[in-house]
């Protein structure tokens, strides 16, 4: 019985911890408590009615009933018994929740509240997969199909992000699941009987188990090569191997926030990433009847911390508000269609739509609408290769309607979009710009109107930086930047003048191919600032100076602040893709500033231009060659180091007595001699296993010679005399007191090695001149060897450590 509680309550917090992951769906923890509850009573009721001994299903039945009861006391109908007991009223508020849960399921988007139904749903799939591991584990003893229902848990947040899955909870989860295996494995080798090591040794009652201490060893391998593997970066890219399969952040990718789910992109990585890619790609084509469009927007940045603006999580319904009806005098609305076909290039949680859309047509029901956003958005599913139709309505205002709005009450939502981050100097330059300025729109055109060329503001893709510590310090102190920052400067300065603003993302108009169609590409990507006006709603203002913008467009309420006197505002005006001004020409470029389209940095001598991506598949592929030329080339300058260019030792004997004289005596280096013949006698044998020929390394050289020349160089008269005289030479060098001297052994070895080279096949050649078999069989005897002294030196280090274990004097001291 003890062992059956300690593998239930293992059960029970492994269940617990395979719940980890569902970290990342909720904002806050409320979910761990109440699953902790529900996970608790089901493990306390397991152990009861296995201490009563009841059947299997009566202990199923007992843990389902013990969830109903945690159910019902962290989530009251307020008609229980006893205030836990249930009643049929409860379960039909069980029901209610439930169906309450699928639509908050398709409402809030990563990461969620904490909402009744949804806590409810979670608390019970934790609490019904506690029973099943219980059941499996305990029950059946059959542990390792209790991974399955762990593993339901860990796909539910897998479904929901279209991002990864941060890797610490699953391996959370997976310790789990290994500390239950493990557990199961200890109790029945304790009920088998005396633990015992390969050999036959006994194993201590202090000393772990080899075959339990390799497992968990390999165990231990395999969760961090399955979370490191996914994680690794690839050449040439800022993504890791995870990334380029499907996710990523949409920061400094090819493709702007590829496969995030809508909280986790990063707006103004992506969009700083994309302008600053040297290659045009086409991201978006959309028909309008629209004569002069205002930007296509997909995304918003209403939430402004010390570190700048950030996108909150978008909720909403599938069903399209009705936008108010405005019927201010100065305020003109007009009702227009457009048909939008997104590339496979632009793959993100958001669609591209124009503002204050009426109607949409070929979506399915996993996108959904944030009516305070005004964004279109999707947990599930990305804007690549998407094309849809909608209706939406393009509002214009004259400036004397909106100086009719009126400061926002106190009570009223929007308050929140006017706290800024305390920054004196930002402060200070308000306070300036403000003076005298009566109504909100007359504030937020002070605002609008500095930045300008006037107060020294131009536009650049590449900023200095600043010694304030603060970005949007250095920003106004440099007063140069490209859209994301004149967007985010200007919704901070009027956030500070106590007006709502936030920052919103698109694209500007592109390349009008006739017909209203426009061809939008990562040029046309932009931000701008829209401005909450009292009885208007959302009014966007772009304060970017229009030369530095592609297809750039300004409105009566906001008009160009640096084009001449009298221009009248409109979207041809500040740069549209058929006019003049679409790009930044010449005239109009500052000093020190490119082209936007050039690829190359606003500051001189800093270019921008990305590394093209054939440049780091040429060097993978110059390494993968490098690294297979490695055998070869060590095969070389090994044949290069025997023949060592060296002449035969001289002869031993005694030369022929001139007339008349002394006879001389030549006395041969019989060491170099040896050295001549074992140097020749391996290159012989490297050869042959070069050219797969057969070695037997209990012949002696002579019958290794002899039998080369009777089988495998037969016929080959220069050959054969070689490979005989290789043989005599190295068996002289090992036997004889007198080496064989004086004989042309390299040249004797280059005979052999043509000779072998003749009869081998083509296969054979190509592998012995490119991946050398004596090569690659020297390196993995070599491995062998290092890894059995490792071995060796683990073991004997292991068995020094193991005498000071303190089990094992404790289990010492208790013995005697």
């Amino acid at each position: 019985m003890i062992a059956h509680r300690n593998l239930g309550l293992v059960a029970a917090a492994a269940t617990l911890l395979a719940a980890a992951p569902l970290s990342a769906i909720f904002e806050r923890w409320t979910w761990l408590v109440q699953s902790t509850i529900a996970v608790a009573v089901v493990a306390t009721v397991a152990a009861l009615t296995r201490l009563g001994r009841l059947p299997l299903w009566g202990q199923t039945l007992g843990m389902l009933a013990g969830l109903t009861l945690a159910l019902g006391w962290l989530f009251p109908s307020g008609s229980e018994l006893f205030k836990v007991v249930p009643t049929p009223a409860t379960f039909g508020y069980f029901a209610s929740l439930a169906d309450a849960s699928l639509v908050d399921i398709r409402s809030y988007g990563v990461k969620v509240p904490d909402t009744d139904p949804l806590l409810f749903i979670t608390v019970l799939g934790v609490g019904g997969v506690a029973v099943l591991v219980d059941l499996v584990a305990v029950g059946l003893r059959r542990p390792a199909l209790a991974g399955l229902p762990m593993l339901a848990i860990y796909s539910v947040p897998v479904a929901v992000y279209v991002d990864s899955v941060p890797p610490v909870p699953f391996v959370v989860g997976a310790a789990g699941y290994l500390w239950l295996l493990v557990t199961d494995n200890v109790d029945r080798v304790r009920r088998f009987g005396r633990r015992f090591t390969g050999d036959g040794r006994g194993v201590d009652v202090w000393e772990s188990s080899p075959l339990s201490a390799a497992g968990r060893r390999l165990a231990a391998v395999g969760v961090v090569l399955a979370v490191v593997v996914p994680l690794a970066p690839l050449p040439g890219m800022n993504a890791s191997l995870l990334d380029t399969l499907g996710s990523g952040t949409g920061a400094g990718t090819d493709r702007p926030g590829q496969g995030n789910s809508p909280d986790r992109i990063d707006l103004f990585a992506t969009l700083s990433g994309q302008l600053n890619q040297s290659e045009v790609a086409d991201l978006v084509k959309v028909t309008t009847d629209e004569p002069n469009p205002f930007y296509l927007r997909f995304g918003v940045a209403d939430k402004l911390r010390p570190d700048g603006f950030r996108a909150s999580n978008p909720t909403g319904r599938a069903v399209l508000p009705d936008p108010p009806e405005r019927t201010r005098p100065g305020v003109e609305r007009n009702t227009y269609s457009a048909t939008v076909e997104v590339t496979k290039n632009l793959a993100m949680p958001y669609l591209p739509v124009y503002r204050e859309p009426l109607r949409v047509e070929g979506l399915s029901g996993n996108w959904y609408y944030d009516k305070n956003l005004q964004v279109f958005f999707s947990n599930r599913e990305s804007s690549r290769d998407r094309r849809y139709a909608f209706e939406y309505v393009r509002t214009a205002y004259t400036p004397a309607a909106l100086r009719q709005a009126r400061p926002l009450p106190p009570d009223h939502s929007l308050r929140r979009q006017t706290v800024t981050p305390h920054v004196p100097e930002v402060d200070a330059l308000v306070e300036t710009l403000l003076r005298g300025k009566t109504t909100e729109y007359d504030k937020v055109r002070a605002v609008y109107d500095y930045f300008s060329a006037e107060n020294g503001f131009s536009y650049a893709l590449s900023t200095e930086g600043g010694t304030s510590g603060e970005d949007i310090v250095n920003f106004l102190t440099n007063k140069a930047g490209f859209c994301q920052q004149y967007a985010a400067a200007m919704a901070w300065l009027v956030r500070a003048a106590d007006v709502p603003a936030r920052v919103a993302f698109g694209f500007t108009n592109g390349v009008n191919s006739g017909g209203g169609t426009y061809t939008l590409t990562n040029r046309n990507l932009h931000a701008w600032t829209e401005v909450y006006f009292d009885g208007f709603g959302w009014v966007p203002f772009d304060a970017t100076p229009a030369y530095g913008v592609q297809g750039a467009a300004r409105s009566a309420w906001a008009p160009d602040t640096d084009a001449p006197e009298g221009t009248a505002p409109g979207p041809s005006t500040a740069g549209g893709p058929a006019g003049p001004e679409s790009t930044a020409g010449p005239e109009r470029r500052l000093d020190g500033q490119e082209d936007v389209s050039s690829g190359l940095s606003a500051t001189p001598g800093t270019p921008i231009r990305s590394t093209p991506i054939w440049v780091w598949w040429a060097a993978g592929v110059l390494a993968l060659l490098a690294l297979l030329a490695v055998p070869a080339l060590r095969r070389l300058a090994l044949r290069r180091r025997r023949s060592g260019g060296r002449a035969p030792a001289p002869v031993t004997g005694a030369a022929a007595a001139p007339a008349g004289g002394r006879r001389m005596v030549v006395l041969a280096d019989a060491d170099r001699a040896r050295v001549d013949a074992h140097t020749a006698w391996d290159e012989l044998l490297d050869t042959l296993v070069d050219f797969r020929v057969r070695i037997d390394r209990a012949e002696t050289p002579r019958a290794t010679a002899d039998r080369l020349a009777r089988e495998t160089l037969a016929g080959d008269t220069a050959a054969t005399a070689a490979v005989r005289l290789l043989g005599q030479a190295e068996e002289r060098a090992r036997y004889a007191r007198d080496p064989l001297t004086g004989e042309p052994l390299p040249r004797a070895l280059r005979h052999v090695r043509a000779a072998l080279a003749t009869r081998a096949d083509r296969r054979t050649r190509l592998l012995a001149a490119t991946l050398p078999p004596s090569v690659l069989l020297r390196w993995r005897v070599a491995t062998t060897d290092r890894s059995a002294r490792l071995v060796t030196m683990h073991g004997r280090l292991r068995y020094a450590v193991l005498r000071w274990n303190p089990r094992r004097l404790l289990a010492n001291r208790f013995a005697r």
